[in-house]
């Protein structure tokens, strides 16, 4: 199964009773295995799950912390980008030449890496003393 069908597929299974905004990720581990998750609402809205946290959960739980492609649909007229905290939680786990695939379900897609997703992104560098 490519990403894209991977993301597909377990877009069907958001949880999104008030927005009604079904959206999928898959990521694929530096492994080779592939991530799902899709967002989750909780009535105490925002406090829900975003798709790609979901699935950079799944990845990190099986024991990996390096993702190499990422993939992320949902029903829009124009794909739809990670919101900032996902964007920084991409960051955390992949290269910023790591290639995200947006997609939406009718077709329309765009590439982009997470460098062009979050340019000058916070990171551990930030941290150190000179």
């Amino acid at each position: 199964m490519s990403l894209l069908d991977a993301a597909r597929a377990v877009r069907e299974n958001a949880y999104v009773p008030y927005s009604n905004f079904k959206v999928g990720a898959a990521i694929r581990g530096k492994s080779g295995m592939v991530y799902v998750g899709c967002n989750v609402e909780n009535v105490a809205y925002p406090e829900g799950t975003c798709a790609e946290a979901g699935a950079i959960a799944a990845m990190v739980a099986a024991g990996e912390t390096e993702l190499i492609e990422v993939c992320v649909i949902a029903d829009s007229p124009h794909p739809v980008t990670p919101c900032g905290g996902c964007r920084q939680k991409l960051a955390e786990f992949g290269r910023g030449e790591v290639t995200v695939r947006l997609a939406t379900v009718d077709g329309p897609e765009t590439v982009m890496t997470i460098s062009e997703l979050l340019p000058g992104a916070f990171d551990q560098s930030h941290m150190e003393r000179a």
